[in-house]
């Protein structure tokens, strides 16, 4: 039994019982839809229509009781191709990604590596930039998905679900004062400071909490980037106030580091994606590898709530 055999029955019945027709519709001779429905009709066991001499001229009723089941068949054919080719197309295309350095340097290679390994066909962009670059991308459509701790969540059109939560450490260089004894934003003001430009990774948090205290901290450098920062902390320029996933004890061997979460308190990294963008199946697959707690079931829910300004916890 074939597909060529099936369609040469619906098409028959289909055309009126003309197998001048039915050829035609399916790009065959007359003798060869003859053979496909006598050998489909020998394999059977029953006669599917109705003839007079070498004419067909209805269905008999054992062709009338099968003919739905080739119906079905050759539909559910059609549904089997169209679903192999919406796979096929979910594995390959491209995703954009837009994220701070923070991010992009820290927290995403894990996620972008399994990504790699699952979907080989898919390209990867990776676009770094401040979190209203991240934002602005996402809202021009050159992004499909944003990661940053700031700015996200202020923009209506853009539903910012949260990731992770993280705390700062504070990073000196080995032997330094504030290695030992204890951590405070008083003690933390008698030195010169190199922390994040305004707006990146937290900084609002920092500068909150010095002012909550009266305090005036001298930050002598400023960068977005974290690995700029210990640079400069290594070269004893100052003390640096890092997001402590940016600290590493395997590459960072000539620095220490203290969490400095009771100091500035928690931040919240979030996953943004434009609301109203169709989401292939690959960059759900993304979201949830990067944040769990983001299963594709989560992801679809929020974003039927168009709700403006609508808030989602973890």
């Amino acid at each position: 039994m074939n597909f060529q055999q099936l369609r040469s029955v619906r098409e028959t019945v289909r055309c009126g019982f003309n197998l001048t027709e039915v050829a035609q519709a399916l790009h065959t001779s007359q003798p060869g839809v003859s053979r496909q429905i006598r050998e489909l009709e020998d394999e059977l066991g029953i006669v599917l229509f109705v003839r007079a001499g070498k004419r067909l001229t209805g269905l008999t009723e054992p062709g009338a009781h099968v003919l739905p089941i080739i119906e079905r068949i050759l539909q559910d054919s059609r549904n089997l191709r169209t679903a192999s080719q919406e796979f096929v197309a979910q594995q390959q295309g491209q995703l954009s990604i837009a994220a701070t350095h923070s991010q992009a340097r820290y927290a995403l290679p894990t996620a972008v590596h399994e990504f790699r390994t699952r979907f080989p066909d898919v390209r990867l962009n990776l676009h770094q930039g401040s979190p209203r670059q991240v934002a602005e991308m996402l809202l021009s459509g050159e992004a499909d998905v944003g990661i940053a701790t700031e700015a996200l969540d202020s923009y209506d059109l853009l539903l910012a679900l949260p990731c992770y939560r993280w705390t700062h450490s504070v990073v000196v260089p080995r032997g330094h004062p504030l290695e030992a004894g204890p951590l405070t934003l008083a003690r933390l003001a008698e030195f010169p400071l190199i922390t994040y430009d305004n707006g990146f990774t937290g900084r609002t948090h920092i500068d909150g909490a010095f002012a909550q205290q009266g305090l005036v901290p001298d930050i002598v450098l400023s960068a977005m980037d974290a690995d700029v920062i210990k640079t400069y902390v290594a070269l004893g320029m100052g003390v640096g106030i890092v997001a402590s996933i940016a600290y590493e004890d395997e590459r960072d061997t000539g620095l220490s580091a203290r969490d400095a979460g009771l100091l500035f308190g928690i931040n919240l990294t979030k996953l943004a994606v434009r609301r109203g963008a169709y989401l292939r199946g690959y960059v759900y697959s993304f979201i949830e590898s990067f944040a769990p707690t983001l299963a594709r079931s989560v992801v679809e829910r929020a974003l039927q709530d168009d709700t403006p300004g609508a808030q989602y916890e973890i």
